[in-house]
C-alpha cells in the first residue's frame, strides 16, 4: 500500500492582476505545512507538481519547512482550469475586481455556473481543454503514481480543480458534484489517498491539521 498526499497551493493573489503568485500568507502556509510533515516524521519518495507558479512556490515552501531539498516531476495535467475563461462563457463582459463580499459571491456564482456548462459540454472556455481531457490529465497523474510508487509516500501539489476532480474520479461521482468540493477547498489543505497498483482509495479530504491551533486561526483561507 502507498499513500498519496494531494495538497492545494497556498493562498494566491485573488483579485490582483496576476493571481498565479502566492501572497505573503500563502508562503507562510506552505512552510507551516512542511513543518507539520517534519514534526510527524512524514517523508516523501516522490514529488509531483503542476507547472503553475503557485504550485512550484508552494512545493518550495513545504520543502523549506521540512528542511529538505528534492527534484520534482512537473505534470501539466495537474494545472488548474482558467477561471476567467470559464466565467466568460456565462458572462462575456469583463468583471470588476472583486473588492467587496458581494462581488466575491457574484464571482463564485458565475464560476459555478460556468463550470457546470463546461462539464456538460454546453460551453467550451477559450484556450482550455475539454472537460473529458481535463479529467484525463488528472487521472493520468493518478495512474503514474500507482504504476511507479507502490509502497511509497508521494506528495502532489496542485489546485482545487484537479484535487476535486481526483476525488470525483476515484469515487465515481457525477462531474457536477465535484463543483461543491472544488469551491470549498482550503489553501494548503491535504487530501489523502491510499493506493495499490490497481486503485486509489480516499482516506481524507480538505484537511488542515497543520493549522489546527489557536495561533493559526487567521491563516485559514480559500482563495
Amino acid at each position: 500500500m502507498g499513500t498519496l498526499y494531494l495538497v492545494r497551493h497556498g493562498q494566491a493573489s485573488f483579485g490582483a492582476d496576476d493571481y498565479d503568485n502566492l501572497s505573503e500568507l500563502g508562503h507562510r502556509q506552505s512552510v507551516r505545512l512542511g513543518e507539520y510533515f517534519a514534526e510527524r516524521d512524514i517523508h516523501f519518495d516522490g514529488l509531483i507538481a503542476g507547472t503553475l507558479r503557485r504550485h512550484k512556490q508552494t512545493l518550495e515552501g513545504i520543502l523549506r519547512g521540512m528542511d529538505r531539498a528534492g527534484e520534482h516531476l512537473a505534470w501539466e495535467g495537474l494545472n488548474e482550469y482558467d477561471s476567467e475563461a470559464v466565467i466568460a462563457t456565462v458572462h462575456p463582459h469583463k468583471l470588476q475586481k472583486p473588492d467587496s463580499p458581494e462581488m466575491v459571491r457574484h464571482h463564485f456564482r458565475l464560476l459555478r455556473d460556468g463550470l457546470a456548462q463546461w462539464m456538460t459540454g454546453a460551453a467550451q472556455p477559450s484556450g482550455m481543454p475539454s472537460y473529458p481531457d481535463f479529467v484525463a490529465g488528472v487521472a493520468g497523474a493518478l495512474d503514474h503514481v500507482r504504476a511507479n510508487h507502490y509502497g511509497q509516500n508521494v506528495l502532489v501539489v496542485t489546485s482545487g480543480g484537479p484535487i476535486s476532480t481526483a476525488v470525483g474520479h476515484v469515487l465515481d461521482m457525477k462531474p457536477e458534484a465535484t463543483i461543491e468540493l472544488n469551491l470549498r477547498i482550503r489553501n494548503t489543505s491535504v487530501t489523502e489517498f491510499a493506493f495499490t497498483p490497481k486503485r486509489h482509495m480516499l482516506v481524507s479530504y480538505n484537511g488542515i491539521p497543520h493549522l489546527d491551533a489557536p495561533a493559526f486561526k487567521d491563516w485559514v483561507t480559500y482563495a
